[in-house]
């Protein structure tokens, strides 16, 4: 097992950013753990309770890197219409454990989420993941997964790395610093956008300063993948996502896991920041669907 953080003094930062970003949102939540194998799991919970028996709730998978604490505005519109729980990943930067293992890390992240939905979700879930969050998703076979949302999802085909991002990713990682940081974000958003949130900036700054990112996960194999077929998927992805494009990523899912696919414009990798309300349509839309 490896940690996420460099030293403790990197993990204590990163725990009061969280908690204080979190506090301070403006909407009513519950902010949880739970107890899993992988350690603690943060868990923060937002929107009505369900009002019939068998309507799901949405749970929420940040991506690399990323946790509640940068999920807040899509949370606060998916929960004006159901209950969100959002977990934050092991091993990822955050407020679950900051450990991860060094090898066969996704069906360890598979266990992972199955034991966290048992504890924290009462009833059926459709699983919304992002980046790395789609990836983990997709490995899980828990029965409380009625469906699954994959935003510009990490498992189903590999990540691609533009050189432009990539000659701003190695300067962010050797010499962090908030222009830097910025760099990096437009490079992975939708080109011609305006500035992102400036606490995005502030967050991947530190970051870089504090922790050791982990490298995307290659595809999941296809016998897993073909498993999958049994509950209902969307795959979704930014008309710019420079990872993941709509070119690459919608043959891959509707090839290895027969599942619907959208794109949404005017987005890069980062939809849950660039378009927090239609990535909530989407995932709405697709609930109702289900007939939850």
């Amino acid at each position: 097992m490896t940690s996420v953080y460099k030293n403790d003094n990197a993990r204590r930062e990163v725990r009061s950013w969280c908690v204080n970003r979190v506090a301070d949102w403006g909407i009513a939540h519950v902010r949880s753990e739970v107890v899993t194998s992988a350690g603690v799991t943060a868990v923060v919970t937002a929107g009505p309770e369900p009002t019939r028996d068998g309507e799901p709730g949405v749970v929420l998978l940040p991506g690399t890197n990323m946790n509640a604490a940068l999920c807040l505005p899509l949370v606060e519109v998916m929960a004006r219409e159901r209950r969100v729980t959002i977990l934050d990943l092991p091993g990822q930067p955050g407020l679950s454990a900051g450990r991860r293992p060094r090898f066969r890390r996704m069906p360890w992240y598979g266990s992972w989420l199955g034991e966290a939905l048992t504890q924290s979700v009462p009833g059926p879930a459709v699983v919304v993941g992002h980046s790395l969050g789609g990836a983990v998703a997709l490995a899980c076979d828990s029965p409380r997964i009625v469906g699954r949302v994959v935003l510009s999802g990490a498992g189903i085909t590999r990540l691609r790395v533009p050189v432009p991002l990539l000659a701003a990713t190695v300067p962010w990682l050797l010499q962090p610093s908030a222009a830097r940081s910025a760099a990096l974000l437009r490079h992975m958003a939708a080109p011609g956008r305006g500035e992102l949130p400036g606490h995005l900036s502030a967050w991947m700054h530190l970051v870089a300063r504090s922790c050791r990112t982990s490298l995307a996960p290659p595809p999941l194999p296809s016998g897993l993948l073909e498993q999958r077929r049994s509950v209902p998927t969307l795959v979704a992805t930014g008309r710019f996502d420079p990872f993941l494009p709509p070119r690459a990523l919608g043959p891959a899912a509707r090839r290895r896991l027969g599942a619907e696919f959208r794109v949404i414009k005017g987005a890069g990798h980062l939809l849950l920041d660039e378009a927090p309300a239609e990535v909530s349509a989407v995932v709405e839309e697709f609930c109702a669907g289900l007939g939850g």
